[in-house]
Parts: C-alpha cells; structure tokens; sequence
C-alpha cells in the first residue's frame, strides 16, 4: 500500500485492527470534544510565508534537553502497544533509534524499563505514574537509572480515569476475549486475529508484573495499577521527585500556563503540553490553543514539548512557531505500528520529517531556529 500522509496510516489501521481495539487506540473521552480539537484547531493556523530565501537545504536538526537530534519530534509514551502489534514498545524504541528522536516509555507499557532498554538504544525516556506506595514509585526511579533512561516524565493528569464511553460500549478488556458481542468483529479481522491470537495469553504490563500486590495476568495488573494510581498528588511529590532523580525531568499533562511557570521554578527541565490525546477530561482545550500562553509564562527557562493532535508535518512547524521546542506522537506512531509494525513506525516518522521538510521550505525557514512568531499569521 502507498502511504501519502498520516491519515493513510490510521486507515490501514482501522481496517487491520478490530473495532475494540482500533477505538481504543483511536477513540478518546466522554463526546470526544477534546480529541477532535486536537487536530481541529491546527486548521485555524496559517503559515505567513517569505520567499526569496535559500532553502536548497533545510535543517531539521534540534536540540531537546541538551542533546542533538535529528528533527523536533518524539515519541510519546503509549500503554499496551504490544495490544496492537505483538513487536510492541520494544519496536516503537528501535524505530526511534533509526531516527534518532526520543522515545518515551509508559509504565503501563507492554515491555518492560528492563526488555526495552536491552531491545533498543538510543535517548530512551521513562514516563512515570505515582503510585500511592511510594516505594514502588521509588522502585521505577531506580530501575530507570539503572537501565540509562535519559529523562523523566512524571505525569500529572491520570488523577482519575477518563469516561471512554467506546470502550465501555465495545465491552472492551485487556487482553481482549471473543465475546458474543464482538465475535463478527474479531472474526473479519482475520489478520489481527491469526498474528495475534497465539499471544493475547501474553500481553502484559511489563513494568508492573512481579511487583508485590499486582497479582497475575494482565486483568489483575490492571485492577492493581487501577488501585495504585495516587489521586492525592501534589507540588510535594514533584519536589520529592525532583530531589532522586539527577537527570532531566518533565512534567507531563499540563494545560495551565501558571502551573508550568511553577514547576520551572521548582526546577523541571521539560514541560509536556498534553491533555492525553483526548482521553482524560473531556473539554479541556486542545494543546495548541495552549501552547501561546504556557511558552510565554515558561519564557525560554525549560524545553516545550506539544503532545496530542499532531497529524502532519506542518503541526509540527506550526507548534514551533507559537514556543515549542518539540511536538510528540501517540496515536500516529500506533496507526503506524497497527499498519507495518516496526516499519510503519518509521514510515510515519519519515513522512512527518519530509512534511516538516516541506512546511519550513516553503515557509522560508532554513534551520529550527528560523521558525518564529512571524512564521504564522
């Protein structure tokens, strides 16, 4: 199949992929008002190109959290990939790797801290939920330093679980089962189904199984993460954080421009504009109506990272223009992976790096630093 653009991808997927299963990688909470605003209001935004600008050559070339890489893009962190193909995170890592962009890691990951780091290289980020022990939090913290991670991503926004109102009517379960309900759906999706069918028995979540408590299989770790997800989190825990963890740290799920000035000043290096993908709080803004405001509180003193609603390259130039540093990918880097796997991954890389190509060409920008505010209109 020829893939023009992200959306071929998430076709593929959808036609791949049983219907439980493409909505709940695609699907977002309640309405979905968020989600769709995601992408939505990037279409409000347009370019204010200049001409007559050399731009034989284009530099994509970036600089997040003081390391060198190839172009201003990264890899979200997405729980139970291996759901959707059974190569998983540790495929998602190593397309990553070829690309040189960061990767993050969730902790409901279907790989663990520990199978993805021996399974791939490369700038490998750990995004990390508060547990309400404290010292199974403390416990990941040491596993990614002991593994090389190169960054922490605490994410703040998973306080309670959002309504999915299509996994709820889909009935749907981790792993997923054959069910009266579904069965026409599981069935005439015979690909999934024959890749897939002699692993479900194995899908995981890597980082929690083992752990005193989480029980067996993959419906008892999940009642245990369900338990265990501290809704009581505070600024005490960032500072906590702050003080075992000696390398760069993010704050993930943030939408409010004073809270992010307030985590800067408590010493986060990163702030990660997200309202996870739609999934959470329906209503919420999109991040890009956000993202003006947060960059002018932040003020150049941490990285921005835009996450949620990128679909193209120009998003991403977009994003960048209005105070970004980076943009990250969810929900395109798991079309991919539905589609081709591993090289699917690296297909929707490559396409949204020739499409950040084209946008900043054809702009008038020749290097990152030459998108501005004058950029867009």
């Amino acid at each position: 199949m020829t893939y023009t653009c992200v959306d071929d991808y998430r076709r593929a997927a959808k036609r791949y992929l049983p219907k439980t299963i493409f909505d709940f990688v695609d699907g977002g909470s309640e309405r979905e008002i968020t989600l769709k605003a995601n992408s939505g209001d990037f279409e409000h935004i347009f370019f204010n190109p200049r001409t007559l600008t050399d731009v034989g050559e284009v530099d994509l070339t970036t600089e997040l959290l003081g390391k060198q890489q190839s172009m201003p893009l990264v890899i979200s962190p997405t729980g139970l990939a291996g759901i959707v193909n059974i190569g998983g995170d540790i495929a998602v890592a190593g397309a990553a790797e070829q690309a040189n962009i960061a990767y993050g890691l969730s902790t409901t990951a279907s790989h663990s801290i520990e199978e993805v780091a021996a399974g791939a290289g490369g700038n490998k980020w750990f995004q990390l939920y508060f547990f309400r022990d404290r010292e199974l939090t403390a416990g990941f913290v040491e596993r990614a330093k002991a593994n090389d991670y190169q960054a922490l991503v605490m994410t703040v926004d998973l306080v309670r679980g959002g309504k999915r109102e299509k996994d709820m009517r889909n009935g749907f379960t981790v792993p997923p089962r054959i069910t009266p309900q579904n069965f026409l759906d599981m069935i005439s999706h015979p690909r999934w189904l024959l890749r897939m069918a002699p692993n479900l028995k194995d899908i995981t979540m890597g980082n929690v199984k083992g752990l005193d408590g989480a029980g067996e299989g993959v419906v008892a770790l999940s009642a245990f993460m369900n338990q265990q997800i501290d809704p009581t989190i505070s600024w005490d825990d960032l500072a906590w954080l702050r003080g075992i963890w000696d390398k760069p740290l993010l704050v993930k799920g943030v939408l409010n421009a004073e809270d992010a000035r307030l985590m800067v000043d408590m010493g986060v290096d990163g702030i990660v504009i997200s309202n996870h993908g739609g999934r959470q709080l329906d209503g919420a803004p999109s991040t890009i109506s956000v993202l003006r405001e947060i960059a002018d509180a932040v003020a150049g003193d941490a990285d921005i990272i835009l996450d949620s609603g990128i679909r193209r390259g120009a998003d991403v130039v977009k994003a960048l223009a209005l105070g970004a540093t980076a943009c990250g990918i969810g929900k395109a880097m798991l079309y991919g992976l539905a589609a081709e796997g591993q090289s699917g991954v690296t297909g929707v890389i490559e396409m949204l790096r020739r499409e950040i190509d084209l946008a900043m060409a054809m702009s008038g920008a020749r290097r990152i630093a030459d998108i501005s505010a004058a950029t867009i209109r």
